[in-house]
């Protein structure tokens, strides 16, 4: 690659992936001012798909599959993604060449401005909590029985709309890192610490997906390669792939990399599966000691773009900042957009006759539902609806069976995924996979697997 030559990032048309996506060329630019780098945008399955949920078997890829083609084919050269978006199991060629350093991972509290002095716990019995996700739905169900957990639909801006406009939930649960990304800070209530709830795996780090043998970007990348989340990541992943990655099942974790003394760190991770009721929890912890040199981390801050006084906020709840950033507040505030209240009223999406229970972390139109809005009345009902039952969109398995990812084998010199760190020895990469695969045997050995099983027979026998 010349140093003239453009370099073609592949991204979603979403605001928040636009933001990640300028985000990475801008610390690249930093480090290559005489590349010329071209945005490609696309819609992807899960752009078109937006406001109705659909189960979490093996459909990470609607995010993705339409970018990943474009990687095969060559009109881009890599891609900028949520790293929670990208599968276990990445299509043959492919992989993850840099992940950043990683946003907090934690989910954050969103009340009504009425509610905003509560907390979960503190909350008036009943009150509705929206989500659209499996493991927060499930959690809030064993740990505050007295709330209220229903579905809400819409990328981020709607669902804080829905919070604002209709008086239907008391409180939203979103990702942080995405509030934090969008300048939206000032709407969060509070972090919630992963002892309220565990929290999504990869969630608030970006990751980089390429050619696997392109090794020029590579190289190009590798400036921005945070080992530490890497770790961390690496034992996520590969304690959801080994349980099963995409099953539609609440599954958790969160992790901890500490230093005990010289370049001896210890990592550890809690994973976690529950029924969807919250009922069932199984729930492990374990640790390993990793060897990892004390690389500088502060490169890849999502606050430290090529605006000198952005911020770096690393816990938003104390009001903490990077000591090598700048001690200055983000310059931009991306500001919801004007919705209709009768338009949030009336979505059409939420009467799609595919009845599933709160499912993914997912939005966008479902192109079947649009393809049949011509017989979609003003009431509500949705003329032969029994048709749409069979939506395509939603995969089938055998009852009671669990569903893996089947994106194409694993490439035999990356980590679920991910390449490797020149600054990291191969082994030290090992030890933090190995640990997510003894955690995940360990839940699988204490009946996880018919917990997941319950779980994805249930949701089958909602929407069939």
């Amino acid at each position: 690659m010349s140093e003239t030559e453009k370099i073609r990032v592949g991204s979603r048309k979403s605001e928040l992936a636009l933001i990640q996506t300028r985000h990475v060329i801008s610390l690249l630019k930093k480090i290559h001012p005489e590349k010329d780098f071209e945005i490609v945008t696309m819609s992807t399955l899960g752009d078109k798909v937006l406001d109705i949920p659909l189960p979490k078997i093996g459909e990470k890829s609607l995010f993705t599959k339409e970018l990943e083609s474009a990687l095969t084919t060559g009109c881009v050269d890599f891609v900028v993604h949520s790293l929670k978006d990208l599968p276990t199991a990445l299509p043959p060629e492919m992989a993850i060449g840099a992940v950043l350093t990683r946003e907090d991972p934690r989910d954050a509290l969103v009340l009504q401005k009425d509610h905003d002095k509560y907390l979960l716990e503190t909350l008036p019995e009943g009150s509705v909590i929206g989500t659209s996700s499996l493991r927060r739905g499930a959690q809030l169900a064993r740990k505050y029985p007295h709330l209220k957990v229903e579905s809400i639909r819409g990328n981020l801006n709607t669902r804080l709309k829905k919070l604002d406009e209709l008086g239907k939930y008391q409180g939203i649960i979103l990702a942080s890192a995405g509030l934090i990304r969008m300048g939206w800070t000032s709407r969060i209530s509070k972090i919630l610490d992963s002892e309220e709830l565990l929290y999504a795996v990869g969630q608030g780090a970006l990751a980089v997906e390429c050619r696997e043998l392109d090794e020029k970007i590579i190289e190009l990348l590798k400036p921005l390669y945070d080992v530490q989340t890497a770790l961390r990541v690496i034992s996520e992943r590969s304690f959801l792939k080994t349980l099963g990655g995409g099953c539609s099942a609440p599954v958790a974790v969160s992790t901890d990399l500490s230093r005990v003394k010289d370049n001896k760190y210890i990592l550890k991770l809690k994973g976690a599966v529950w029924s969807l009721d919250g009922k069932d929890e199984i729930i492990e912890t374990g640790d390993c000691e990793i060897d990892l040199k004390n690389t500088p981390r502060c490169a890849a801050c999502p606050f430290n773009t090529s605006n000198e006084n952005a911020s770096c906020v690393r816990d938003i709840e104390n009001l903490k900042r990077c000591d090598t950033c700048p001690n200055q507040v983000p310059s931009k505030k991306i500001k919801l957009d004007e919705i209709p209240v009768e338009v949030l009223k009336n979505d059409p999406h939420e009467h799609c006759p595919v009845a599933l229970p709160i499912g993914v972390d997912f939005m966008g139109k479902c192109p079947y539902l649009e393809a049949n809005m011509g017989k979609y009345s003003a009431n509500g009902v949705i003329e032969e609806a029994e048709l749409l039952k069979q939506c395509p969109f939603r995969k089938e398995t055998k009852k009671g069976n669990l569903t893996e990812v089947t994106a194409g084998p694993s490439a035999s010199n990356t980590f679920c995924g991910l390449v490797p760190h020149s600054d990291t020895p191969l082994e030290s990469l090992k030890q933090a996979q190995d640990l997510g695969v003894r955690l995940a045997q360990s839940l699988l050995s204490k009946g996880a697997g018919e917990v997941m099983a319950k779980a994805q027979a249930t949701i089958h026998g909602a929407a069939s």
